[in-house]
């Protein structure tokens, strides 16, 4: 009989390790179907751009400072650059350290009793984290602290009983591993002073406290500095600022209604896409206020029989204002708007573990505590088992959400881009000039990164090396320069186009010298940025002049037939050309316009590469 409660805890322990792995089977098939996106070129472009710096890892980016995130970018530059595998099996690899930190921290505070299993599974199952593992950045930098967290709580909860000094020392070195990769991570020595409040009372350990502030405080000294002194894409540095009341209001409710309660019970049930890699929770109305109403009356239940359980409540609420909330309110939520912004399950994934304790809190008596309950919790069996078919409507819905987000083309398309691009650059021929435009807005998008945006910064680290022929990026297309080549959207290489109007060869060439010659347009030119393409066929090399409307830009023009380009800012309804060092050009056509890929030009390769789902 003495061995029963050690065979129960080992089967309990059993099932906690054999869901674990469930779950990583069943969540491995929605990572593997996900690729790189968005910040996750711009972090890997900047790692290849600069050495394993102080200045590097420390660089506040738009309110995250994140070193940890920041080397591991770093060095996933230089194993491949874009090595999907490599980010595949990371993420598979700290999701389980993520599981096994979360079982350890309720084994210690509950015992290896069948009710931990509860939110246990809470976590393995609830789509809160759903869209941050489609996504490599948000990966790397949540996931570490979804293993901190629990690893830190656990080192304190040992602390507390024990009174040991080496166990508050642990719980700081994982409270610092969260900071090194997450910027919410101070809040992990917020939680573990409240857990010790509420559910340890009698551990008094000041010294621990006063080290628990002061790594705080240090923190939030590096972290200000930091903000205030790093430069952003922008080429400037952040200016934190109040939204309006309403806005921040309306954002605040709407991320809690509308995606972190229907998360927390199976839902957002319905997905808005954003992009074909990435959506954002669309939780339908009725659906909303369904999943208020029961956690309404989970929140009572609990409140009405489990003593401290609206500590447990107040402290989940206290995280998601300050950790969730409060950090977009200031960054992004003026950008995004509070509708967009509190569709966002990527902002309340973190919250997923925090959830996972509370519930815990709320409803299992803690190893050790006197009197747990405010009133005896011996009901009539139909009621004492009622949440049953709620965790089972609860788990079907998670199961359901999940799949829904699965069912998106996740990475396939960008994939599918930058393999053609590989492709496409080991073929290019030597000392080829490929047009350095800007990449698709699925890839990356302009109006976010800016240069880092551009297809020298996405699929540059992808050409070959090649001694004394280097593929060669240019912005704007000047001078004599055979054969440019652009990228298509779909990451073929073209011939460059100009596409917008032609000004037709008159005969055979027309005589250009100093003098000034006036080529009319077939239709007036607004003001903006153009590209001149002139053909010529020349007794000797000289120099051209182009003009259009004000806008000057000189050019060589080589002996014999070729083109020239010339990229000039400018408007009018003529071009004009005269040499500059009083030579004799023969000029034919011209084309003035935007490049472009040509649509009818041999891509290479032949197809795009094919990135099946399987």
């Amino acid at each position: 009989m003495g061995t029963r409660p050690r065979e129960r805890g080992e089967i309990v322990l059993a099932a906690a390790i054999v869901m674990i792995v469930v779950q990583l089977v069943w969540k491995f098939d929605l990572v593997r179907r996900t690729y790189f996106r968005q910040d996750d070129f711009t972090f890997i472009a900047r790692g290849l751009e600069r050495e394993l710096t102080w200045d590097y890892l420390m660089r506040v980016d738009y309110g995250h400072l994140m070193p940890g995130p920041f080397a591991v970018h770093w060095a996933m530059g230089r194993l491949g650059v874009y090595n999907d595998v490599l980010a595949h099996a990371i993420t598979i690899g700290l999701q389980a350290a993520a599981g096994l930190a979360l079982l350890w921290l309720l084994k210690l505070l509950f015992g290896a009793r069948p009710a931990i299993l509860v939110p246990l599974a809470l976590y393995l199952l609830t789509p809160l984290t759903t869209s941050s593992l489609s996504w490599w950045a948000v990966v790397i930098e949540t996931l570490p602290y979804q293993i901190a967290l629990p690893m830190a709580l656990g080192s304190q909860v040992l602390y507390a009983r024990t009174g040991r000094f080496r166990h508050a020392l642990a719980t700081v070195a994982w409270a610092v591993l969260g900071m090194v990769f997450y910027v919410k991570a101070p809040f992990i020595l917020v939680l573990a002073f409240l857990l010790t409040l509420g559910w340890l009372p009698r551990a008094r350990r000041r010294p621990a406290w006063l080290l628990y502030l002061a790594v705080i405080a240090v923190y939030a000294a590096v972290f200000f500095r930091q903000l205030f002194t790093s430069v952003q894409l922008t080429n400037d540095t952040v200016r934190p600022a109040l939204p309006d009341p309403a806005v921040a209001a309306s954002f605040a409710w709407r991320l809690l209604s509308g995606s972190f309660v229907p998360a927390a019970l199976g839902g957002p049930w319905r997905w808005h896409p954003i992009t074909e890699d990435y959506a954002l929770a669309a939780t339908p109305p009725p659906l909303m206020w369904a999943a208020l109403g029961v956690a309404a009356v989970a929140v009572a239940v609990s409140l009405a029989y489990r003593r401290r359980a609206w500590l447990a409540w107040l402290t989940l609420l206290a995280y998601f204002v300050l950790a969730d909330v409060v950090p977009v309110m200031i960054g992004r939520v003026v950008q995004l708007g509070p509708d967009l912004g509190g569709m966002e399950l990527r902002y309340v994934s973190s919250s997923a573990v925090v959830l996972a304790v509370v519930v815990g809190l709320a409803f299992i008596p803690v190893q050790g505590e006197e009197r747990p309950w405010l009133r005896p919790p011996a009901t009539p069996p139909l009621l004492r088992h009622a949440w049953i078919p709620l965790a089972a409507v609860v788990a079907a819905g998670s199961v359901w959400s999940v799949a829904a987000y699965t069912r998106l083309p996740l990475g396939e398309h960008v994939k599918s881009y930058v393999e053609t691009g590989r492709l496409a650059l080991q073929r290019a021929p030597a000392r080829a000039v490929i047009l350095d435009a800007h990449v698709p807005n699925r890839v990356v998008e302009p109006q976010f990164f800016y240069d880092y945006a551009r297809v020298s910064k996405v699929l540059g680290p992808l050409a070959p090396e090649r001694p004394g022929d280097p593929v060669r990026w240019a912005r704007r297309l000047t001078g004599t320069l055979t054969n440019p080549l652009a990228f298509d959207t779909e990451g073929r290489l073209r011939p460059v186009e100009i596409q917008g109007l032609t000004i037709p060869q008159r005969g055979g060439c027309t005589p250009v010298s100093g003098r000034g010659v006036r080529f009319p347009l077939p239709l007036p030119m607004p003001h903006r940025e153009w590209t001149v393409q002139i053909g010529y066929l020349n007794p000797a090399a000289t120099r051209l002049a182009v003009e259009l409307g004000g806008g000057l830009e000189l050019v060589p023009a080589g002996k014999d037939f070729g083109w020239t380009f010339a990229t000039v800012t400018g408007s009018g309804a003529e071009v004009t050309l005269r040499t500059v060092d009083g030579r004799t050009a023969c000029v034919g056509e011209i084309k003035v316009g935007v490049p472009r890929p040509a649509e009818h030009g041999t891509p290479t390769p032949l197809q795009p590469v094919a990135t099946t789902r399987h």
